[in-house]
């Protein structure tokens, strides 16, 4: 209906939602409150709202940039301005939507139907406050330092938990059921000739607040007052605590308070925390079942031992042989702690020549489709067209084609683009739960540097696998996921103790990589074999040693996959096996002895695996 949109609204003039309309007045008083995210079905005002937001924007001179649905990634960071470009001879850039917002704000209509390589590259270039562009001969480095408003209906797409944490805020817009608030819609929208009242005062009051926030103190109790409270909702990350610290300041400028109160964090906390609580709560459901699994298995198992202590096997004729064949070799079964977490350095992987649609932010790899940064162009025919490469290619022989209004151009002139984005991986632990990964408490370094590795994960949005093998079978105690909550809970569970049934935890690892093959074919996997190599359960009638090489051969040349072995086995000892050294032969894996192994270097190694 047109009327609707054309209709106009001062912000004080806009009904309801005082809520979404707080915290859109505390982002523009504070710029590190972290943007806003208001959710909602179709109808209850959220762009209106923004539209109404936009001339107080306006009026104080902040960039207020919108970025369009059809918006490609050239658009969105820039690049060569082909008009100017064909005038002057020479390589004109144009700047992109995210330099454009620099200092003021990008509104993101319907955020969850954007593509979601789109959407990774603008929370990237936010992240970093500053936009690089580097292609086609360019090579440019400028401010983009902005915050965002975005709007979703959750009904019409889902939206990514690692996005919706990286916004400060998130308010839901219900639909306003009191009638009188109602009818006040409704005079609103009907009145003709309607004159829009500027908001002059409250623009003055945004002006003196965003001076005044500077002389807003936090004292040391405010600060412990907001741990406590983050603590308290159980929400993972930091990033809470820091949105609500510059929420609570923005909130004090508004009324004018010299320090921050508990009053200004219990009011401004709703904002920041309760979509927050949400992303723990969605592996409840996977976390209940797991249970219930765990529980009709445990239920199982009682059966069978009871079966076992009425009906006990029959020993060897060799009496000492048969203790060795029914005896565990490590009756004690303890559980370690984890050992301490730390910041990770960033590694890297090798590009390959696979066109990929996946997306992350680990590996770079060629970008299959629409999606993806333009890095090149290239004679080889592709989807897209590189417009300003197949310009300059026809550019010398338009004299000798007789140009006169139009540029003449041939098949041969034609360049396509080559896109890159980067994606994620799959990580697989490969874990030996066997008595001797107890020894001198190795194990707690060793789930020490799983956990750093899963903070990693979790920023680079790769999925977490974890394989325990231990007694007489091996199990998928993680299957592959995105939740660092749910890869912690496994991580600590992880017991030691037992025999070392290393052809069943290769053999587990291989069914789980067929499998995410079978799913993802594009993606990636990287696997951790952590053992001593000390097998001793066979799957079948060959030996151990036959056993084990014949499905490393198999592992090995599996697609997209690397392997790296930590040895746990003491090479001071008298008696040693040096079998994990032969598996990473057959595998040709890196190899690494536990003794060189500490908890701060796991990742070095990952660094220094030249894939």
């Amino acid at each position: 209906m047109q009327y609707l949109k054309d209709f106009k609204i001062s912000f004080s003039d806009f009904v309801g939602q005082e809520s979404a309309k707080l915290a859109l007045l505390l982002n523009l008083i504070e710029t590190a409150s972290g943007g806003v995210l208001l959710a909602g079905k179709r109808g209850t005002g959220k762009s209106t709202l923004l539209k109404a937001f936009k001339t107080i924007v306006k009026a104080l001179k902040i960039p207020f940039i919108e970025l369009p649905m059809n918006a490609t990634e050239e658009a969105v960071l820039g690049g060569i301005d082909i008009e100017e470009t064909v005038k002057t001879g020479h390589r004109r850039f144009q700047k992109g939507l995210l330099s454009k917002a620099d200092g003021g704000f990008l509104v993101i209509e319907d955020i969850n139907l954007f593509p979601r390589d789109i959407v990774s590259i603008i929370f990237e270039v936010q992240s970093r406050a500053e936009n690089i562009i580097e292609r086609e001969g360019i090579k440019l480095r400028e401010p983009a330092e902005f915050q965002i408003l975005a709007t979703m209906n959750p009904e019409e797409a889902d939206f990514s938990s690692h996005f919706l944490d990286r916004f400060g805020m998130c308010v839901i817009m219900d639909e306003i059921n009191e009638k009188e608030k109602r009818k006040e819609i409704i005079k609103l929208n009907l009145t003709e000739n309607r004159e829009i009242k500027e908001d002059i005062h409250l623009i003055e009051k945004l002006k003196k607040s965003r001076e005044f926030i500077k002389k807003v103190k936090v004292s040391d109790e405010i600060k412990d007052f907001i741990s406590e409270l983050v603590l308290k909702e159980a929400v993972s990350g930091h990033r809470a605590d820091i949105f609500l610290l510059y929420a609570s300041k923005a909130y004090a400028a508004y009324l004018g308070d010299d320090f921050v109160k508990q009053e200004h964090v219990i009011t401004v906390a709703p904002l920041v925390l309760n979509h927050r609580k949400k992303l723990i709560e969605q592996h409840e459901e996977h976390e209940h079942q797991h249970e219930s699994d765990e529980a009709q298995n445990s239920e199982k198992d009682d059966k069978k031992n009871n079966n076992l202590k009425q009906n006990p096997p029959p020993m060897d004729e060799n009496t000492e042989q048969g203790k060795l064949q029914n005896t565990p070799s490590y009756e004690k079964e303890e559980v370690f702690p984890v050992g301490e977490s730390y910041k990770i350095k960033r590694f890297f992987f090798r590009k390959d020549r696979i066109l990929r649609q996946l997306t992350g932010r680990r590996t770079k790899t060629k970008a299959k489709g629409r999606g993806g940064r333009y890095v090149r162009s290239l004679i080889q025919k592709r989807d897209d067209i590189a417009i300003d490469a197949t310009v300059r290619a026809a550019a010398p022989f338009q004299k000798i084609r007789g140009m006169k209004d139009s540029l003449i151009i041939k098949d041969d002139d034609l360049r396509y683009r080559e896109k890159e984005r980067r994606m994620s991986h799959t990580v697989v632990f490969v874990v030996d739960g066997s008595g001797s990964m107890g020894v001198a408490e190795r194990m707690i370094a060793t789930k020490g540097a799983i956990l750093s590795l899963l903070m990693d994960c979790y920023q680079k949005r790769d999925k977490v696998s974890m394989i325990l093998f231990r007694k007489d079978r091996a199990e998928t105690i993680l299957p592959p996921t995105s939740s660092v909550e749910l890869a912690l809970k496994r991580l600590k569970e992880i017991p030691t103790g037992g025999k070392t049934p290393l052809s069943a935890g290769l053999m587990e690892a291989y069914k789980l990589m067929k499998i995410m093959h079978f799913k993802e074919p594009q993606s990636r996997l990287l696997i951790f074999i952590i053992t001593d190599g000390k097998a001793n359960v066979s799957l079948s009638d060959k030996s151990v040693f036959e056993e084990l090489k014949s499905i490393c051969f198999m592992l090995k040349d599996f697609p997209s996959s690397d392997f790296i072995v930590i040895d746990t086995e003491k090479k001071d000892k008298f008696m040693k096996m040096d079998l994990a050294g032969r598996i990473a032969e057959w595998l040709q894996a890196r190899y690494f002895l536990i003794d060189e192994l500490k908890s701060e270097n796991l990742l070095s190694i990952v660094k220094a695996f030249k894939f």
